[in-house]
């Protein structure tokens, strides 16, 4: 994200600071979907395949809190009596509540899909749906105490309370072959809609912030995070290669364009639907 940032303002000369802290912000996380044939693969090692996934489930969570204040830093909301400690707060509910939230609701529906299951309650069908569920709940019930519901949902599915071992892979294989069709109808969406906006401002600065985006903003920051893991070259190249491509980015840009669309005079904001393409 600080190389993000650092490269966004000589490309974008007065621009606001905070504005291209939100770009990088936005840019920075990174999404295993759109390549989970590739970290699923059996010929890329355990290790790499689970730090990837780690990642790109943790990283959107983390990410959204602070672009949340910069949002709020270029409304103008920041200064209207929202001092330091409510900020505070506001970042560490976000830690706290989504993950002790989202491992409870995990562990419960787990256990309660494994106890219905013994009993004949529930069938294969409903076992798979399970997943959705216990991943809407536990979004929902982290946002309502003002959790993060991102974080939430991943620990739903990390402390997930199912022991028998054909359950969890009934629901492993339905979350992983249902969110693959939601990922691929959510990005043609976004690219239907927002590309067609956006293009007219993809300029020769956009070109290069979004290249270099997808290469030098991602992949030196995770070498140099990887110093002395004993990973080889290529494989540091490999996890460093999975750039800007997180679900809930395209979320943040729908709000940007729906806040912004008068205010972005430059379409600074518009070219965040070109790093996807």
């Amino acid at each position: 994200m600080i190389l993000g940032a650092l490269l966004a303002i000589p490309l974008f000369p007065g621009e606001p600071v905070w504005a291209l802290v939100v770009l990088a912000f936005i840019l920075s996380p990174t999404d295993a979907a759109l390549g989970q044939a590739v970290v699923t693969g059996t010929q890329v090692p355990l290790r790499i395949r689970q730090t990837i996934n780690v990642e790109s489930g943790l990283n959107d969570g983390i990410a959204l809190p602070p672009i949340l204040v910069c949002f709020a830093v270029l409304s103008g909301a920041a200064g209207d009596g929202l001092d330091t400690s409510y900020w505070l707060g506001f970042v560490g509910k976000q830690f706290i509540f989504g993950p002790i939230i989202g491992g409870l609701v995990g562990w419960m529906g787990g256990k309660l899909v494994e106890n219905s299951s013994k009993r004949d309650w529930m069938n294969h069908t409903y076992q798979m749906l399970a997943s959705l569920a216990i991943a809407i709940l536990a979004f929902s019930l982290a946002e309502l105490v003002h959790g993060n519901g991102f974080i939430a949902a991943y620990f739903a599915g990390l402390m997930l309370g199912t022991q028998t071992e054909a359950i969890r892979e009934r629901i492993r294989e339905f979350g992983e072959a249902e969110s693959q069709i939601m990922i691929l109808f959510i990005f043609l969406l976004f690219g239907m809609i927002f590309v067609p906006i956006s293009f007219p401002f993809w300029d020769w600065q956009a070109m290069v912030y979004a290249v270099l985006s997808l290469t030098v903003i991602r992949m030196v920051p995770v070498a140099l995070s990887l110093m002395g893991s004993g990973l080889d070259q290529k494989t540091v190249w490999f996890i460093g290669w999975f750039g800007p491509g997180a679900l809930p980015q395209c979320y943040i840009c729908c709000c940007l364009f729906c806040n912004w669309a008068r205010k972005d005079t430059n379409g600074l904001f518009r070219l965040l639907p070109l790093p996807y393409c």
